[in-house]
């Protein structure tokens, strides 16, 4: 009889064992299926957030190109409202032509550039000294430096007058622009057009930019500024016998020279 129960007893404790084992092998399936869909919810959420950054680095993209596209959109209005203050009409004897600020001013004097045939008169009749208007008021302005083979001059006046920034990249065909000036006398004129040509200059050094914006006598010395409101040239000449040939000395050439930007 005590043989039997102690058999029993063992018996029973093989089929607890049996159902635990068994249990045991369900809940470890269970927490493996449990954990196979864990792990694709994990993926499945990295998916979406990958998406998400996706989504979010092409909208950076538009958002960059569309203030490109506003960086280069041209507004004429605003390019002329923020360089006139800087620009002058020359007068040089019987002679007159245009002029703009450029740099910054120190020691309340300004520089100022032109072209070298606009004081050419006074500078070759050994005067050092020309007249600058704007608004009403005169300036003296004296000829600090010049380079007759650029066709460029320096001017210095003691007054405060905000500079025109020049440009860092040079222009580009195609490239609208903006140039300001006092053609046959007309102060505060403004003309637009576009970049036609970077050309060799076949009377000098260097090159010129070729432009299509009307230019007369008297813009000669005038900015020709680009849609950042950068002066990027310095108004020259207007080919004799056509229309819409305009040429310009790039500014950079002026910085070289006379080291004021």
């Amino acid at each position: 009889m005590v043989r039997w129960t102690a058999a029993g007893a063992v018996a029973v404790i093989l089929v607890g064992l049996v159902l635990v084992s068994v249990w045991q092998s369900r809940r470890i399936d269970q927490l493996r299926r449990e954990a196979a869909e864990a792990g694709q919810a994990d993926v499945v959420r990295d998916q979406r957030l990958a998406g998400i950054d996706q989504q979010g680095k092409s909208l950076d993209s538009r958002l960059a190109a569309l203030e490109a596209l506003n960086r280069q959109s041209f507004d004429s209005r605003a390019v002329a409202a923020s360089v006139l203050p800087s620009v002058f009409q020359v007068i040089a004897g019987d002679f007159s032509g245009s002029a703009f600020a450029v740099g910054t001013s120190r020691s309340g004097r300004t520089n100022v550039l032109t072209a070298y045939h606009v004081v050419q008169p006074v500078w070759v009749g050994g005067g050092a000294t020309v007249r600058l208007e704007r608004d009403g008021r005169a300036y003296p302005a004296s000829i600090v430096d010049v380079s007759p083979a650029n066709d460029l001059a320096l001017l210095r006046i003691s007054a405060k007058i905000t500079g025109i920034v020049p440009a860092r990249a040079s222009p580009s065909s195609g490239e609208q622009i903006l140039v300001v000036g006092a053609p046959l006398g007309l102060t505060e004129s403004i003309t637009t057009g576009v970049v036609s040509a970077i050309r060799s200059n076949p009377d000098g050094p260097g090159t010129m930019i070729q432009f299509d914006a009307p230019v007369n006598p008297g813009n000669s010395g005038g900015p020709v500024v680009n849609a950042r409101k950068e002066v990027v040239g310095i108004a020259d000449a207007k080919a004799e016998g056509a229309e819409g040939i305009g040429l310009a000395v790039p500014i950079k050439t002026a910085c070289k020279i006379f080291d004021v930007c």
